[in-house]
């Protein structure tokens, strides 16, 4: 129970510091920390999150995450199901008090850092440069979280260089979908937008678990013996 909510209190602060930053602090007038500022904001929570949870519950704090940690043999099946469902709790409840910040000035909850294609991308990116990105982003994220959780890694520095590349992936992909990788961090924000982002959810859900999944496959093989 106590890695579960683990889970539960680590995609919170993920969804709270990385979202929250988005929709808060990104344009603020004057001061704002912009595309950069919301992309460091997202690897320093799982930087933090993963030095002091992390050996608690391993810090997935995303569901692609304990997928792909599944499929390359690292993780539990008993653990999977409960895992996800802790994320996304964890995520809809940091959703839900970012809800009552944003509104607190008389502000609309607008698109809530929600995650979109087409008219809703920030570039206005298609659905097919949204899937390859969401594929391609969170396969490359579990490539560097199974290698530098690998037995053969050098201890110690496997949160730095998980949050780095969060951060990195953000740096390329704000523009063309708002960032997913991550289906709790999607589908915490599209339930409180409603309408569109739940019509897009499911790209949102699907890219990243086909991502996690290939990579998963494809560390397999680079580390086996053979």
């Amino acid at each position: 129970m106590k890695k579960y909510a683990a889970e539960f209190i680590g995609t919170f602060w993920l969804v709270l510091g990385g979202c929250g930053s988005a929709a808060i602090s990104a344009a603020f007038p004057h001061v704002g920390i912009g595309l950069l500022g919301v992309s460091l904001a997202f690897g320093l929570t799982v930087l933090t999150i993963a030095y002091s949870l992390g050996h608690i519950s391993g810090a997935h704090l995303n569901p692609a995450v304990s997928v792909g940690l599944w499929i390359g043999g690292r993780f539990s099946s008993k653990d999977l199901l409960p895992y996800i469902l802790a994320q996304i709790l964890g995520g809809l409840a940091a959703a839900g008090v970012l809800s009552v910040i944003v509104t607190g000035n008389g502000s609309v909850i607008g698109d809530f850092a929600a995650n979109g294609y087409g008219d809703h991308s920030p570039g206005k990116y298609s659905v097919e440069a949204a899937l390859v990105t969401e594929i391609v982003m969170t396969f490359m994220f579990l490539i560097v979280i199974l290698g530098v959780t690998d037995k053969k890694a050098s201890a110690g520095f496997a949160g730095l260089a998980i949050g780095l590349a969060l951060t990195l992936i953000h740096l390329i992909s704000i523009p063309v979908t708002n960032t997913s990788v991550n289906p709790a961090r999607s589908i915490s924000q599209a339930i409180f937008v409603g309408g569109w982002a739940m019509e897009q959810l499911w790209l949102f859900i699907l890219a990243p678990v086909v991502g996690a999944v290939l990579a998963g496959i494809v560390y397999n093989f680079l580390s086996s013996d053979k």
